[in-house]
């Protein structure tokens, strides 16, 4: 029987799709103009983390018996993952990206498109002469510096033009019975934020010691291209996480193809379920209980003994690829900077949050207290001691702070039921 209906569909569909027949023919095949997917997607420079199900918790003593971090059995559902925390340049393809668009909004004329509608769009085949005497000199004299403070006389964009507006979608709030005749735009939020990161963070953060030379060079030097970015805010993090979703799926579009979900910063159990690495009861990525292995070496970027920086071979922050990654193959989950998480951080939360994909967010405004823009990050940092570098251990950072410590990886919901699901 499955033979002859499968026989049925498919004359159908071939009569539909060679116009020999009008319609389905008055049979249910399913709708046949649907775009291309391909179930075994893998994003570039992710790695899929399947579903499953772990004990948030600590593994081992809580010492700061902060007691915010109570054993719970929790299941996540499968997702992508970076493999490594957002390098700088990676975080410099999205600067450029603003720089340019802005720069094209500026010159106008050929270097914009008008659609039907009569909306305007980016001419991205259209050059940028940069070059002090070009025909586009003029319009972009804006975007630098003004000449007092030029630096030696150096024409430098000034990284505070650099704008970039995302929107998301409160679905919470959508889903409330009390809003459903509410029109869409209720919930549609736009941001606008500054998006270069903050260099002079290396020296705000640390009193009476000399960090200028990583001011100066960390995230404009070649030496630096794939060591993780920092200095960025979590604003700046999901504006990131916007436009690489936006990228992906405009050239998607072009090619026929379905677009992917939205890449994000992870939730806070996402995080730590991934950290683990499919481990049971193990404090760090690597297992443990030590942070050195059998030979005494060193196994992440961190804080050792009291205060030896550079005993693990990074005085600061170290590449991206550095250290064997876990059993998912992610690198660094532990040490080199601590990562921000989609989470709002309360003490209390492991004690109300849902046993699946547990999620709570709360999008602070600018003038909400202090408290309320505290936001979840893990994994602990270069300047850090090792009880940070648990898979279990919280932190925070206020939303709208930069530290030379946290950067930050992103997430890709995976759309079915397994990679290994092709049914």
């Amino acid at each position: 029987m499955n033979r002859l209906r499968l026989v049925a569909i498919a004359t159908f569909l071939i009569a539909y799709l060679s116009g020999c027949k009008s319609g389905y023919d008055g049979q249910l095949v399913g709708a046949a103009d649907r775009p291309q997917w391909d179930n075994n997607l893998l994003p570039y420079g992710m790695v899929y983390v399947p579903s499953g199900t772990f004990t948030t918790g600590p593994s081992d003593q809580d010492i700061n018996y902060s007691f915010n971090a109570k054993a719970k059995a929790i299941s996540i559902n499968g997702f992508y993952m970076d493999e490594t925390e957002v390098t700088n340049n990676e975080y410099r393809q999205f600067v450029y990206w603003v720089k340019d668009s802005i720069a094209h909004m500026m010159i106008g004329g050929d270097h914009l498109l008008e659609g039907e509608d009569g909306t305007q769009s980016i001419n991205w085949e259209m050059p940028i002469d940069w070059s002090a005497n070009s025909e586009d000199a003029g319009a972009l004299e804006s975007m630098y510096y003004s000449e007092a403070d030029r630096l030696y006389g150096v024409k430098d964009v000034d990284p505070r033009k650099l704008e970039y507006e995302f929107s998301w979608f409160l679905w919470r709030d959508a889903a409330l019975r009390e809003n459903f005749n509410k029109p869409r735009s209720t919930f549609i939020k736009k941001k606008k934020v500054a998006i270069y990161p903050d260099t002079l963070c290396w020296i705000r953060d640390f009193t009476y010691s000399y960090n200028e030379p990583m001011t100066r060079s960390y995230f404009s030097h070649p030496a630096y291209d794939d060591y993780p970015v920092v200095g960025v805010t979590w604003d700046q993090a999901n504006a990131f996480c916007g436009w690489r979703t936006r990228l992906w799926n405009d050239n998607r579009s072009k090619n026929g193809e379905a677009p992917v979900d939205e890449f994000r910063l992870p939730i806070e159990h996402e995080w730590e379920y991934a950290a683990r690495g499919g481990r049971i009861a193990s404090p760090y990525p690597w297992g443990g209980p030590y942070l050195r292995n059998t030979k005494g070496c060193l196994l992440a970027n961190f804080k050792p003994g009291r205060g030896n920086y550079p005993e693990d071979g990074g005085f600061y922050t170290v590449k991206s690829t550095a250290y064997w990654p876990n059993d998912y193959g992610l690198y660094n989950m532990a040490g080199n900077v601590a990562e921000w998480t989609l989470t709002a951080f309360f003490e209390n939360s492991y004690s109300f949050v849902h046993d699946k994909n547990p999620d709570i967010r709360y999008d602070a405004k600018d003038d909400d207290p202090t408290t309320l823009k505290r936001k979840v990050i893990r994994g602990g940092s270069w300047k850090d001691v090792g009880y940070f570098l648990q898979t279990s251990t919280r932190s925070w950072e206020y939303q709208d702070s930069t530290k030379s410590y946290v950067g930050f990886r992103c997430v890709l919901p995976f759309l079915g039921r397994s990679m290994s699901d092709f049914n």
